[in-house]
């Protein structure tokens, strides 16, 4: 089969007073063995924090973490020296290498945050901390910007043989997504609906991918995450 679709309303599920978390692959509390990640691809959760909380300084080691705010503003602070607040469209990666400590928070004292966290495991343990940011397009369909990657080609450097990208089609258009051999291809559907092979898909459901499947077609405007990794 060359699709394995990831139904969002299967996810794993973390709430509590003040996060309500969707979890693609295991995480917490969700422990699923089928579902320990795919690829380089770890952790996707889609995370809603109220307003005021968040989650507090602790330390990650040996992964590469992305955070996409879909609505609302997150406020990150590091052990770098980083301290930033990055809102809808902002992209930030944190490389923890051999270390680093740091806290994402919701400073609004009145709206939600609205994000995606993302972990991929990196090929080399060790190796200096870094933290980055940008801002993804608000428009346009084809082609797809390359948002992370390896080797300086991308704006965010990854620390592993992978490419994370974003596209925004417009309804009624079909995106081909080409899976080369020996890799393995995850797409998330940020926003929108979209039709693969007669599956209606929704925001939230993701498709895992190992060989080129038929188009997927917009049926609203939308956005889409495709990671392209090595296996």
């Amino acid at each position: 089969m060359p699709i394995l679709i990831h139904d969002n309303m299967s996810r794993g599920r973390t709430r509590t007073g003040w996060l309500d978390a969707f979890h693609s692959f295991s995480f917490g509390g969700f422990r699923d063995p089928a579902r320990m990640g795919f690829g380089r691809l770890r952790v996707l959760n889609e995370d809603r924090i109220i307003p005021g909380a968040g989650f507090p300084t602790h330390d990650h080691a040996d992964i590469d973490i992305l955070t996409l705010v879909l609505s609302g503003r997150v406020r990150h602070a590091d052990s770098l020296g980083n301290s930033f607040e990055i809102g809808p469209g902002e992209l930030q990666l944190m490389r923890a290498g051999r270390g680093v400590t740091h806290s994402e928070s919701n400073p609004s004292p009145d709206d939600p945050v609205h994000l995606l966290q993302i972990w991929l495991i990196p090929d080399r343990t060790g190796g200096t901390p870094s933290y980055r940011r940008i801002s993804l397009p608000e428009t346009g369909a084809e082609p797809v910007l390359v948002a992370a990657g390896r080797d300086g080609g991308a704006p965010l450097e990854l620390g592993s043989d992978s490419r994370v990208l974003y596209a925004r089609p417009t309804a009624g258009t079909g995106t081909l997504i080409a899976v080369e051999p020996g890799r393995k291809v995850f797409v998330q559907l940020v926003e929108g609906l979209a039709a693969i092979d007669g599956e209606r898909l929704v925001a939230g459901d993701g498709l895992q991918l190992e060989d080129t499947p038929p188009p997927l077609t917009w049926r609203t405007d939308g956005a889409l995450l495709i990671f392209d990794m090595a296996p």
